[in-house]
Parts: C-alpha cells; structure tokens; sequence
C-alpha cells in the first residue's frame, strides 16, 4: 500500500477555534493521545508567539512519542531583519523539535496588503528562513499560504514562492488553502500544475473548511500524490474549521487503500475523536462521520429490518473498524426489527409466552438464518414495547435522545425492572420574600426504600434543584455511590398543541459518572412531574448499571 504521512495541528491551529481551549498540561495530553493513534507528526505550537507553546516544547521532550514527531511552527523571518536576528526563528531552534514547518506567502495581494514588502522580497524571505533552518533541525517542512488563491490571482508569481521554497531546502511542500474556498474541480487543476512544474517535489496539502470541502480537497490531493496532510481531529479550528483528520483516515484506508495509521490504531479512531472533544469541554458531534453516536443509527422500522439481515443494506462500512457502534434508536417510526435488535443490545431476552411456538420458532431459526440470540418477532413483549413507545411518543416522549428511559422501559416489559425506590410524596415550595429578595426553593420528600420510610427535605438553586438534592439525600445513605452522578444538562421544550402556561412540557437531562453519560426523560403539563421522571430515570439507571457491573465482577473472580 502508498503510505501518506499524517500531520496533526490540532494543538496549534485547532486551538485558534472559538471556544476550544487547552493548557500545556491537556496539550501534553493530546500528543500522548495522538501518538498512540500513530500520526507521523504533532505540530505542538507556535513557540515564538506565546509563553504557552513554548512551555509545552519544554515539557514534552520529557516524554516517549515512539514514531511519532513533534513540530514547531513559524512564519519566515520579518522583512527588515535577518535571519540570524529574527526572534521568531530563533525561538523555533531553541524549541528543539526535531521538525520544523515554516509558512511564507504566495499570493501577491497577501504580500503588497498584509506583508507590505515587495514580491521580490518576499522571495528573499522565503528562501533565506528556510535557508537559515535546514541545517539546524531533522526536517523542514514549507506552508505554502493562501497558496490556491495566490495561483488563481498570478499563477506564476505562486510557482516562483515554491521555488524559492526548495531553493532553501524545503523537504515538502505544503499547499494551503488558507481560506478554505478552493473548488475541488479547482484544487485538482492546480496541483496538477504544481507537479507538472517540479515533478520531484514531495507535495503536502493543508485545507480550510469554509466551503466545506475540506476533507474532499484533502483526498483529491492525496488522490494526485500528495504524501502529506494536515488536518486536526473533529475538524476543529479557526472559523469553519480545518481538514478532520478523523473523516480523512478514515477513507484513506478504507476507501483508498492508502495506508496512513495500521488497522489496529484505526479502531482507535472514535475513542481519539472522543477524548478530544472531552478534553476540550466540547460536546461530541453526534452526527460527525464515522465516530458520531448517529453515524451508524437506523431509526426507521425498514432500515432497521434490513440492517438486521444484512448491515451493507444501509452501511458504508463496519463501525467496528473505526471503533463505533451500530445503534438501534426507538421512536414512533420503529418497526420490530427495532425493538428486538435494542433488547439484544441490552443482551435482554422477553420471557416465554408459549412455549410450544418457542419451540418451534427454535428450529425454525436455520431456515430463517437467524442467529441464537435473535428474538421471535411475535413475541408478545415485542409487540408491547413498540406499542408502548409509540403511545408514549404520541403524549410528547422522544427516546431516540433519551435511552436510559427506553431501557428502563424495555426491562420493564421484559420482566427485568427493579424497584430500588418508591415514592410516598413530595411538595416543592418557591417561597419569594421582598422585591430585590431571591427566591428560597424547597422541596420536602418521603419515598420507600425497602422497608424503610425516609422523609427529607433540601434547597436548591431552582425548584427542580430542590428536588433532585431532597431525592439524593433521602437516597445516598443506602446508596453511597449516587454522589458519583453529576447532572450536565437540563433542557425543556414546550410541545405544540396546547397553548399558553397549560402546554405540555418535555425534560431531558443528562447525566454522568465517571466512566458513563446517560440522558433521561419526562412529559407532563407540570414542569416540577415532567423533570422528576426524567430525574427518577437518571437515579435508577445509575443504580441498575452499578449492579450490573458489581455481578459481572462477581461472577469473574468466581472464574479467576
């Protein structure tokens, strides 16, 4: 297989997105991350523009990579000095990566209105920076900024930076596409140009996403013999974001046949693409390509069916191999296909009705190339989930974003519920005193756990704050590990039909604990009845799949 090199920039240009943040500390982090996925090369920062990057170059060589190489990035020296007194190169030495990118200009608009120096000199600058690095670092990589547009406005101003470029030294050269506009029918007549005028130079390609092509630019480049990409994870980066190196992996080696990470690192694509986003305090793209919880979901009854029978029917490609999952969401559109593959993802089998129709359901399973854990679809539990769901979802319910409660539905149905609590009553009062005076929300509880009766009460910040802090402290004594669970998010949404403050009400929240996120939800015309299923859902989910993993230990030392 073609190798193509992967360069990652998520630490120096993913940084410039809005609301994506990291420390030195999460950076170190990142790279540890990026080397296990095997990217060739880790562009860490700009060491001569803040204490940051330069702090991180520091700290990061106390660290094992393996394979994988750190870069420095800067730009090529200021007009009015040398090289040798140019504090941005000079901080590139002292970083002491082995690997180098610098970036220069190759438009001439760029060069008379942002630079403010001649085309010539730019020339100089180019050639003389990369000239002055060659010798001190392992390899010198060339950024060829606002490359696609600077050819598009003087196609041969554009080659002549290129060639200023190799002049000194440069080991590759990087074609930008810094504002990220380039049609990909343009990028591949310009590429083509570029090859056919140094035919030898090893070419890399760096897109934007502003017009939404840059993971498309990326494989058209590579597709033309471009050895290098740069990109950054989930496509983070400044405005609309870089080339995603995830979509972009992804199809090299699966659609491409172009070898880039080993199989093995690939299954490590959607935990990479996770922790990133996790890291970064960013919420996961859902519907992202390949890695997004959506990516490989069939809501619909049909595609369900099919899938069943044969994943290819609606699949590009196996989850697995990127480390996803196929998921089975349940809504007013599920057919049965759809209930019976979600019980077998819970690994949930309904109780036997009949058992002469079981048995001749059993033998009929070769006939029909069903595999042992497949469910009858005439199972009468089947039929009263779906019915179920979809009367539910006729009152306002959506599971397909809240599938701790379709569980909690399914086990019911299937005989597998537990009652780890009951409520007796609650009351929640929010009592306001003066006119600049806060509100003082309580909520007082009394609810069964076992034998035992416990009456509670607590303040919060907010009515359903209250709430949830009486349920917690009325529970945490018998179930200690309830402080684990934090609530992320809380949302409400006014469902159309009636009108007014008598409309219905549907809460999600979110919860997590250390190792799980799980989301909930309620439907009521009482925001305080609607957020207290939705919270009673979240509790005894956390509590069910605490005992799941209690017994699965058990029964592995009773193995050991």
């Amino acid at each position: 297989m073609r190798m193509v090199k992967i360069y990652d920039t998520t630490l120096r240009d993913g940084t410039q997105a809005e609301e994506f943040t990291l420390s030195v500390a999460d950076k170190i982090r990142v790279a540890r991350k990026l080397a296990q996925l095997g990217v060739h090369y880790i562009e860490g920062g700009w060491p001569g523009s803040n204490p940051k990057d330069k702090e991180f170059f520091t700290e990061i060589r106390h660290y094992e990579l393996g394979e994988t190489r750190i870069a420095a990035f800067g730009s090529t020296h200021h007009k009015d000095s040398a090289p040798e007194q140019d504090f941005n190169l000079q901080e590139l030495v002292k970083s002491r990566a082995p690997v180098v990118t610098i970036f220069g200009k190759s438009s001439l608009f760029q060069v008379r209105e942002i630079l403010q120096t001649t085309p010539e000199r730019n020339l100089e600058l180019i050639t003389n920076s990369l000239a002055y690095l060659k010798p001190r670092v392992e390899e010198l990589f060339y950024d060829a900024e606002h490359f696609f547009d600077g050819f598009k406005e003087d196609r041969e101003y554009a080659l002549r930076t290129l060639e200023a470029a190799l002049a000194g030294g440069a080991d590759c050269l990087v074609l930008c596409d810094t504002n990220g506009g380039t049609l990909t029918s343009e990028l591949v007549g310009i590429i083509k140009a570029v090859k056919k005028r140094f035919p030898q130079a090893p070419l890399g390609i760096h897109a934007h996403n502003d017009s939404e092509l840059a993971v498309a630019n990326s494989l058209a480049a590579v597709e033309l013999g471009c050895s290098q990409v740069q990109g950054t994870i989930n496509g983070v980066g400044e405005r609309c974001g870089n080339a995603n190196l995830i979509s972009i992996i992804a199809n090299l080696k699966l659609k491409m046949g172009v070898d880039c990470i080993s199989d093995d690192n690939l299954r490590k694509l959607k935990e990479v693409s996770t922790f990133i986003y996790e890291l970064a305090n960013m919420r996961p793209n859902r519907y992202q390509p390949f890695v997004g919880r959506s990516a490989f979901a069939h809501k619909g009854g049909v595609h369900a069916a099919a899938v069943k029978r044969n994943p290819r029917a609606y699949e590009h490609i196996d989850p697995e191999k990127v480390g996803n999952v196929r998921r089975i969401p349940v809504s007013d559109l599920s057919g049965r296909g759809n209930i019976l593959l979600k019980a077998q993802e819970l690994g949930l089998e309904p109780a036997a009705h009949d058992a002469l129709v079981r048995e001749a359901y059993q033998k009929l399973r070769p006939l029909l190339g069903l595999a042992d854990k497949d469910l009858p679809p005439h199972d009468t539990n089947v039929k009263f989930i779906l019915d179920r769901v979809k009367e539910l979802e006729a009152q306002g319910y959506q599971f397909e974003a809240a599938e701790a409660s379709l569980e909690l539905l399914v086990r019911a149905a299937l005989g597998h519920h537990k009652e780890f609590f009951r409520l007796q009553s609650y009351r929640v009062i929010d009592q306001k005193g003066g006119q600049d005076e806060p509100p003082l929300p309580e909520a007082t509880i009394r609810v069964h756990v076992g034998l035992h009766e416990v009456h509670t009460a607590a303040v919060g910040n907010g009515p359903v704050d209250a709430l949830y802090n009486a349920l917690l402290k009325a529970l945490v004594r018998f179930y200690p590990r309830l402080m684990e669970v934090t609530l992320e998010d809380y949302k409400v949404r006014v469902l159309p039909g009636m009108h007014g403050t008598s409309a219905k009400v549907r809460v999600f929240v979110e919860s997590r604990d250390a190792t799980d996120w799980w989301s909930t939800i309620g439907v009521s015309h009482d925001i305080i009845e609607a957020s207290w299923q939705a919270l009673v859902d979240s509790i005894t989910y956390k509590l069910f799949k605490d005992e799941e993993r209690a017994k699965r230990a058990a029964l592995e030392g009773q193995k050991s």
